[in-house]
């Protein structure tokens, strides 16, 4: 069935829980999506309060704090929100594969395996038993065990991934936030945080992993799938294959799209709601999930969200389910939460409508 591609996003918004009911709690939430872009904590706490039925931080902080909802690093080296029972198998899927791709870094650091297994053993002893500790309290222990110089010679960014590596290998994760209100977490021993993961076979985890992104992120692509998480395109192809019996499928230009059977008909009961404007974090699904993000970014203005192409992505403002402005906070205790600056140059700029509703959403911001 060819689906245009302008109604693409608003089929995404519809999957991904950004319109229509939303998802009952943060750990509903994050398990619909599988996993959730999270390096920015706060965007993704503001991402996963959009998605559910509350209206502020106090949902997504309450599930970090009782370990439904984890931090770590199962996909790309970069960090997500994951439901805390999937974190084993989708780091078991990809970990092997991410290590490869750092040797290089690894052998600049001067990181070997000695000093990796060294490092570890210095964190198990002083979280085991339920214990947690900030960033800078490991890198502490680390320091003060001579892990993080060479020589005389402290090596920057040692320490970062002597962190990523022992979590990305299944030691460690982060867990609860450090006091009230914080946006830093503590680092806890994975095993003692969710000592009840689930357990796939590979055949299995691949097949899980591709039908659960298609129903969450669709209609998406097999391309999209492959960037998303990172694996070969042939295990891709496998998990695809596996999923596609729950799935329906679509052509976007040309290009098969799968989705959740539901999509279509939760869209038509929500089709007002998918075209209002929207304030989404610089690092949401909706942009962030896709390798192909036309459908939500036009293409010419892709580099209005992604300045300079560093992988640090602001905030959008979306309307009729397309990027019409990027957005920040200004900081001022009175006037506008937000400014936001339009694609287009002046003065077409933003409708007055939609200005209007970027001060109001602004200020009604999740915080």
């Amino acid at each position: 069935m060819p689906v245009d591609a302008s109604e693409v996003a608003l089929l995404r918004l519809a999957a991904q829980r950004l319109a229509g009911p939303r998802e009952e709690d943060a750990a509903s939430a994050v398990r619909w999506l599988l996993a959730a872009q999270a390096q920015d904590l706060r965007g993704a706490l503001v991402s996963t309060s959009l998605r559910t039925a509350g209206t502020d931080l106090s949902g997504p902080r309450a599930a970090l704090d009782d370990g439904s909802v984890v931090r770590s690093w199962p996909m790309r080296g970069t960090l997500h929100l994951v439901p805390a029972e999937d974190l084993g198998w989708l780091l078991a899927l990809t970990t092997e594969r991410v290590l490869r791709g750092v040797a290089s870094r690894r052998a600049a650091l001067g990181v070997d395996e000695a000093l990796v297994e060294r490092a570890r053993e210095v964190v198990v002893e002083a979280l085991r038993n339920g214990r947690s500790l900030p960033r800078d309290a490991v890198l502490a222990l680390w320091e003060e065990a001579g892990l993080l110089a060479s020589g005389e010679r402290r090596v920057p960014q040692r320490g970062y991934h002597l962190l990523w590596t022992i979590s990305q290998t299944g030691s460690t994760c982060w867990g609860p936030l450090v006091g009230g209100g914080s946006d830093e977490q503590a680092l806890v021993l994975l095993q003692e945080w969710v000592p009840a993961p689930r357990r796939l076979e590979r055949e299995e985890a691949l097949g899980e992993l591709a039908r659960r992104y298609l129903a969450s992120h669709g209609p998406a692509s097999t391309a999209d799938l492959a960037r998303w998480c990172g694996l070969t395109t042939r295990d891709v192809r496998t998990g695809v294959a596996l999923a596609r019996p729950d799935l329906e499928a679509v052509e976007v230009d040309g290009v098969e799209h799968l989705m959740d059977p539901g999509t279509p008909e939760r869209l038509a009961a929500c089709r007002d709601d998918a075209r209002r404007t929207m304030l989404l974090p610089g690092f949401d699904e909706m942009v962030l999930g896709y390798a192909d993000r036309s459908a939500t970014v036009p293409a010419e203005h892709a580099g209005r969200v992604v300045p300079g192409g560093n992988g640090m992505f602001l905030g959008t403002v979306v309307t009729g389910g397309r990027a019409v402005a990027t957005w920040k906070r200004t900081g001022r205790r009175t006037g506008p939460a937000v400014v936001a600056a339009p694609f287009e140059a002046a003065p077409a700029g933003l409708p007055p409508a939609v200005a209007d509703d970027v001060v109001r959403l602004g200020a009604a911001l999740p915080s």
